[in-house]
């Protein structure tokens, strides 16, 4: 009888049987840019604004972007969850992955007057909500895991302005983190038919020294509609999340 194959429990216990290193999935980043969606023209709503609607492929980031100025603990913290491995990601324990993470899925842009909706492929297959009508936030917001949203439009862009988060959830796998403080700016504008950018501030004075801009973009895809996917139905992540 042959013997079975055991997969160490932990990075370093893989390090030592295989002698390869691992680098932590959270200390990558992009190297070049992604390929370009279809051209054509920019869709548009009755009135004349963009129309967004669509099912998109997930965000990417441009290459050399400038790093996040942190305050120390939160650089302390951020390498701590990376060099771990990312073994404590909410994402990864079904959780929501607030904004601005980017998932690898692909999401849904629905567009009314008043409304643009995400739905989203991965994760908990949950929205969000970004209104069109409003111009304030509420004045007493529960802590979200995705905010209040709220849009504006600078000629053929919708800039979303987004408060009210808890302080629950990483943005991205290197866990960089935030606390209540924080404000995210997002300007989404629709190049062409196929391809939208995604413009992100992040300001939050209980983490970072200033605020942290980061380039992205999204291609549209025209040849599938999402399937469902429920993280807590068999979720094999965690087993992999095994730290150091």
């Amino acid at each position: 009888m042959l013997p079975l194959a055991r997969t160490p429990a932990t990075a370093q216990g893989q390090i030592e049987v295989t002698g390869k290193i691992i680098v932590p999935p959270g200390a990558a980043a992009p190297k070049a840019l992604p390929p370009a969606g279809p051209k054509g023209p920019v869709p548009r709503m009755p009135d004349g604004k963009p129309d967004f609607s669509g099912i998109w492929n997930g965000q990417r980031a441009l290459p050399n972007q400038e790093l996040p100025a942190m305050l120390p603990w939160a650089d302390k913290l951020t390498k701590e969850r990376t060099e771990n491995y990312s073994a404590d990601d909410p994402e990864a324990r079904c959780l929501p992955g607030g904004v601005p993470r980017a998932a690898p899925y692909h999401y849904q842009l629905v567009q009314t007057p008043k409304l643009l909706l995400m739905l989203f492929e991965g994760n908990i297959h949950s929205f969000r909500q970004m209104f069109l009508d409003r111009r304030e936030h509420p004045r007493n917001i529960e802590p979200m895991w995705y905010g209040d949203s709220i849009g504006s439009w600078e000629g053929d862009t919708l800039v979303v302005d987004t408060v009210g988060f808890n302080d629950k959830f990483w943005f991205d796998m290197a866990g960089h983190p935030h606390t209540t403080q924080l404000h995210v700016i997002e300007r989404y504008h629709r190049r062409d038919f196929g391809n939208l950018d995604i413009g992100i501030t992040i300001q939050d004075p209980g983490t970072y020294t200033k605020p942290w801009v980061i380039q992205r973009v999204s291609t549209l895809e025209t040849g599938m509609e999402m399937s469902e996917y429920v993280c807590n139905e068999n979720n094999s992540d965690v087993l992999h999340l095994v730290g150091k």
